[in-house]
């Protein structure tokens, strides 16, 4: 776990890169959490991904009179998406192009870091001699669907991705959270940066798998106390966004279809039959089912109270409530429609839409092309 630590007497040069694409709701809180860093020695650089709301505004507002600034701030105002680019890498490298800094820190513009983030990570990052840090940050759920579907979801990422097995140089397990990433830059260059991903929208784990399977050091940590995401606010934006992530799990590994089919019949399960065991386990006890229908409405009311308190302690940990544990049937409703339709896109060879751009599948090298 990455705590918060006391900046260090002297320091290398980190330069925070932040994508921004349309973030007017979030932008002017990411930036203003980053100039408040305690680290010593950094610049911030801001990437304007063709935005088309009031986030150039906002950033040109921002970077305005710095004569009090302790810090080099510049906003870039990108390029048009090159062909045979997904948005992210794209902004990323322009960014990473401008930035000085002998460690480069890619801070997603949802983001809001306490002042000694850079300076813990930084920190730990030296002590564990990682090439590429990445730390899991705490998720912000403020809606109805967000405390019902994200626990689910975020509790099936960390079962896919044991934080061990991504840890341990031995396995090829790798993984990276995109909202925080610190890297070498000298590392980064040797892997080819973004450039070397350009197609790929999780751009996070490819860079992740680039620095593990090329002999780097991955460390991915638990960041939950420095910094915290809200990455969604609504049923339309996750479904979006995590119908995304899926597919493209899944379209770069048709093999994990299978998986993704059985997770999602998983899920239907738990929304569907499990709450009706009890039910009618009861319905035939009552009706003179006699012993072995007491052993089954025992069996199902055990089942039913250890699933209730694994979502309930994950509901905690993600710092709401423990009654949003009897939304599990619900959220893993939800969680399943997720999983079948992005199944259903990589089968049926349709694309998806990120950020008000159509990526519209995948070329016969197995890239996505746009």
């Amino acid at each position: 776990m990455v705590e918060a630590t006391a900046a260090p007497p002297s320091a290398p040069l980190i330069s925070v890169c932040v994508p921004a694409r349309n973030e007017q709701r979030n932008i002017r809180a990411c930036v203003q959490a980053i100039l408040q860093q305690d680290f010593p020695h950094f610049e911030l650089i801001i990437l304007d991904d063709r935005s088309t709301d009031c986030t150039p505004v906002i950033l040109d507002e921002l970077a305005g009179p710095a004569a009090e600034r302790r810090v080099r701030f510049q906003v870039i105002h990108g390029a048009e998406l090159t062909p045979g680019w997904a948005g992210k890498p794209h902004a990323l490298h322009q960014a990473a192009q401008a930035a000085h800094g002998d460690w480069l820190c890619f801070i997603d513009a949802d983001t809001l870091l306490s002042p000694e983030a850079l300076s813990s990570v930084h920190d730990k990052a030296v002590e564990t001699g990682a090439d590429l840090f990445s730390i899991m940050t705490f998720q912000v759920m403020g809606s109805f669907w967000e405390k019902t579907v994200m626990p689910l979801v975020m509790t099936a990422l960390s079962a896919g991705f044991s934080p061990r097995r991504v840890n341990d140089p031995k396995t090829r397990d790798a993984i990276a959270n995109g909202q925080f990433i610190l890297i070498r830059r000298q590392v980064y260059e040797a892997i080819g940066g973004h450039e070397s991903v350009k197609d790929q929208i999780v751009e996070d784990k490819a860079i992740s798998e680039r620095i593990k399977w090329n002999g780097y050091r991955l460390v991915v940590a638990d960041g939950m106390k420095v910094a915290r995401t809200r990455m969604y606010t609504s049923l339309p934006e996750m479904w979006e966004g995590w119908t995304k992530n899926i597919y493209l799990g899944l379209s770069d590994r048709p093999s994990l279809l299978v998986l993704g089919a059985a997770g999602a019949t998983l899920s239907v399960v738990a929304a569907v039959l499990l709450p009706a065991w009890p039910v009618l386990g009861a319905a035939w006890y009552f009706h003179g089912g006699g012993p072995l229908a007491l052993a089954i409405l025992t069996e199902a009311i055990v089942l039913w109270a250890a699933l209730l308190a694994i979502r309930a302690r994950v509901a905690h940990e993600m710092g709401i409530s423990r009654w949003w544990a009897v939304t599990l049937p619900l959220g893993a409703g939800v969680f399943a429609a997720m999983m079948l339709t992005s199944a259903l896109k990589v089968l049926s060879g349709k694309g998806v839409t990120w950020k008000g751009r159509a990526y519209l599948g995948r070329d016969g090298k197995g890239k996505s092309t746009l």
